[in-house]
């Protein structure tokens, strides 16, 4: 039996936003109905339904249907309805009798001896049904019912690609983690060499006529503001938390995108403490160019997790 802690039988999958769902269902020997969900990267729940007219009851509640189980994303959803050819068309008598009649009443009421062409009479809006139909309670059930499976297809294969989008994201992550440990270590010898550097400069323009103590402590004072223990500390707890919230799951994206915005905010910092510093600054400067373009990769498949 597996002992994974990172994954609980609650937890839930992290999602791509981008996925694909299609089926086709035969009601009866007449009647089939085609559906479809697209689903790619958005900031929101953006939903657009393309759809009989018949079908804006329905519409409604599939809206509230995929609402429940879809967070993110521009979702796309597709219906349409066919007759077989053994449906044939539907003829609406009550139009068409009511036109013929309206017709022959004319002619008489103006003396004419024209009847009513039949082309001209069924392309009247309304008067044949064929590809769509009237969806009635029972049919609407029935897509209802198959648009909670196909949402489930569409979700399965957003966790696939979520998958490899969180190993990925993990591999960044531990990229950025060496790279910190690293300068983590390279700390004090930087901050060493930029005292003996502000030291130096600092006799240099006063002609070595100061109290040694006091250019000690000042020199000791910027090297202060120059150190960057607090930028390693704060990427390791943002590291720590990306982690965490890989390991909880579910709808994720914005606060990875956040903390990625955090994470490229403290290699900004660190890379300016550390500008013109030579030796291990350095090296310093090297990681941290590595770690901006770590969080970089990151974003661009943080921008599609939901």
């Amino acid at each position: 039996m597996s002992s994974d802690s990172r994954e609980p039988a609650s937890r839930m999958p992290v999602r791509s936003m981008t996925g694909y769902a299609q089926l086709t269902h035969q009601v009866n020997d007449h009647l089939t109905f085609s559906l479809s969900l697209k689903s790619v990267n958005h900031r929101f729940l953006d939903l657009h339904f393309r759809m009989p007219a018949e079908a804006n009851g329905l519409e409604l509640k599939m809206r509230r249907m995929i609402k429940e189980k879809i967070a993110r994303g521009h979702i796309e959803v597709g219906l349409s309805v066919q007759h077989g050819a053994s449906g044939g068309f539907q003829l609406n008598h009550s139009l068409v009798e009511g036109y013929v009649h309206a017709f022959q009443e004319a002619a008489e009421r103006l003396g004419l001896a024209s009847q009513p062409d039949l082309n001209v009479v069924l392309r009247l809006p309304g008067a044949l049904s064929g590809d769509s139909a009237e969806i009635d309670e029972a049919l609407e059930n029935t897509i209802l019912g198959r648009t909670e499976q196909l949402i489930e297809r569409l979700n399965h294969m957003r966790e696939e690609e979520g998958r490899g989008i969180e190993a990925e994201l993990r591999e960044r992550m531990q990229s950025l983690a060496h790279a910190v440990a690293e300068i983590g270590k390279l700390r004090t010898l930087v901050s060493r060499a930029y005292l003996e550097k502000v030291q130096s400069r600092m006799n240099e323009l006063i002609g070595g006529h100061a109290d040694p103590d006091r250019v000690l402590q000042e020199a000791a004072m910027l090297a202060e503001r120059s150190d960057i223990q607090e930028e390693v500390v704060r990427l390791e707890n943002h590291i720590k938390h990306f982690h965490s919230l890989l390991d909880s799951g579910g709808e994720a994206g914005k606060k990875l995108d956040f903390l990625l915005q955090e994470l490229n905010r403290e290699a900004n910092t660190l890379l300016s403490k550390t500008a013109g510093v030579s030796g291990e600054g350095l090296r310093i400067t090297d990681l941290g160019l590595l770690i901006k373009s770590e969080i970089e990769k990151a974003r661009e498949q943080v921008q599609n997790v939901e």
